[in-house]
């Protein structure tokens, strides 16, 4: 356990070890890598971030847009051209518009049925567990040379502690399944999962804080340079502070980015509370959805480059566009919600571009369901399980594609249907050496079903 307090002794700089899983310490998670590099782990040198746009974004009003179609239809926000000729987008998607050779969409991709629920990244084709626990079953619950946990769940809370709560009535991100508590996502800003059994030893409400835990962190460091608290300690014991210094106060730190970079990221002016309808209930999602997601896909950026192997971000369910007391007609909520996705994500594409992160990080962006292919009377969309939203950056796929094609009302796949089950097959191809995990040693027989059962998006691989 790591202890924080106003007095530093020895003996509690000796405890820096406690991060512990099953009673393995983190000095000895990294003794341990320095006498296992043999035992080699069947990952590739990638990330996945997972963008996952809770209550089901419209197919039209994003990525096909089917403007030949009648005006019950076709998207209600209009079209724009893309940098690929004869490709249209829905007309909020300004900036993603002049980048989408850089990235790939899928107009046949159809999650099944028009559940309110989480199943692309928790459902019965990830075991009910975080489609990242499945990867940390194999790839295990830290990185031994940062200690950086490999699965991740980044809620409004991990960078704006006045957000509102995950929203949970729908799915819970954290779910392991059958694969047990120690492969569960790391949720900072929130506790739970492994970052309960990390056990700071601080109250509750300084845990939350994030800034009193690093300035915690950043004295206690100062204290144990100018005590000696180091002199004789071994190797792995220093290197275990390090590490725990490194990963907490620099990873989760956006105040360690280039403020240009922030700027470049921040979708809070386009959340201004006064912009939103005081007549919906769920007002307050859509201006924290708005608010948070750029600095919510920069976070994400910053744990994977430090070894985070699986991301899961979420954007709570504003994408729900009903139109009535709860949730905004398709113009408005494009407006409120289209937007600032636009926006995030586009800036999240230029910099990895920029960084040189393209073939390193794959971002998956999709909800649980499209929407219906009629507009309905208040101008919104309803539920729909026959056709969904689907676009993939970077990770060493195939770029700049437009794969499938919908039908001519947009309800359901024309050519190249993809399900969720090629999608998780995508992804686990995108993360690890499918052929050495056939053959680890250790694995239980559903996992290993479940991660090679399935065939890849055509047309990406």
């Amino acid at each position: 356990m790591l202890t924080l307090q106003d007095r530093l002794h020895r003996r509690q700089f000796l405890r820096v070890g406690g991060l512990s899983l099953g009673g393995l310490t983190l000095a000895d998670l990294l003794a341990a890598k320095a006498t296992a590099r043999s035992a080699k782990l069947p990952l590739r040198d990638k990330s996945v971030i997972f963008l996952f746009q809770h209550g089901g974004p419209s197919q039209f009003e994003t990525f096909d847009p089917k403007m030949d179609a009648p005006r019950e239809i076709r998207s209600a926000t209009g079209e724009i051209p893309t940098k690929i000729p004869g490709i249209t987008f829905g007309s909020t998607f300004e900036r993603l518009a002049k980048l989408n050779d850089k990235f790939s969409i899928v107009r046949s991709f159809a999650t099944g049925d028009a559940n309110h629920d989480i199943k692309p990244i928790v459902g019965r084709d990830t075991l009910r567990a975080n489609m990242g626990t499945l990867y940390a079953r194999v790839a295990g619950a830290l990185r031994p040379d940062t200690a950086m946990p490999t699965n991740v769940a980044l809620f409004p809370r991990a960078v704006d502690l006045a957000s509102g709560p995950a929203i949970t009535s729908f799915g819970n991100f954290e779910s392991t399944g059958e694969f047990g508590s120690a492969y569960a996502p790391f949720v900072p800003g929130a506790g739970g999962g492994l970052q309960a059994d990390m056990k700071l030893n601080l109250p509750q409400s300084r845990l939350n804080d994030r800034r009193e835990l690093l300035g915690s962190l950043d004295q206690w460091k100062r204290r144990v340079e100018a005590s000696g608290a180091f002199d004789g300690t071994d190797t792995f014991q220093q290197q275990a502070f390090a590490t725990l210094e490194r990963g907490i106060s620099d990873a989760f730190d956006l105040t360690k980015e280039d403020p240009r970079v922030v700027a470049r990221y921040d979708t809070a002016p386009l959340a201004s509370r006064d912009r939103f309808s005081p007549a919906w209930k769920n007002r307050e999602h859509y201006a924290d959805n708005s608010a948070t997601l750029g600095k919510l896909l920069l976070l994400a950026r910053r744990l994977c480059e430090r070894g985070a192997g699986f991301v899961t971000v979420t954007t709570s369910f504003v994408w729900d566009m009903h139109a009535d007391v709860n949730n905004a007609p398709m113009t408005t909520g494009m407006d409120y919600v289209g937007r600032p996705f636009d926006h995030a994500v586009s800036a999240f594409i230029e910099d990895c571009e920029s960084r040189g992160l393209r073939d390193k990080i794959l971002l998956v962006c999709c909800g649980e369901m499209g929407r219906t292919p009629r507009i309905n009377a208040k101008g919104g969309r309803d539920h729909w399980g026959g056709l969904a939203p689907l676009m993939l950056y970077g990770g060493g796929l195939q770029m700049g594609r437009v794969i499938g094609a919908s039908s001519r009302d947009g309800g359901s796949p024309a050519d190249n249907p993809v399900t969720m089950q090629n999608l998780l097959a995508t992804v686990m191809h995108t993360l690890l050496d499918l052929g050495e995990v056939r053959v680890m040693d250790g694995l239980p027989k559903s996992l290993l079903d479940t991660l090679t059962g399935g065939e890849t998006i055509k047309g990406l691989v």
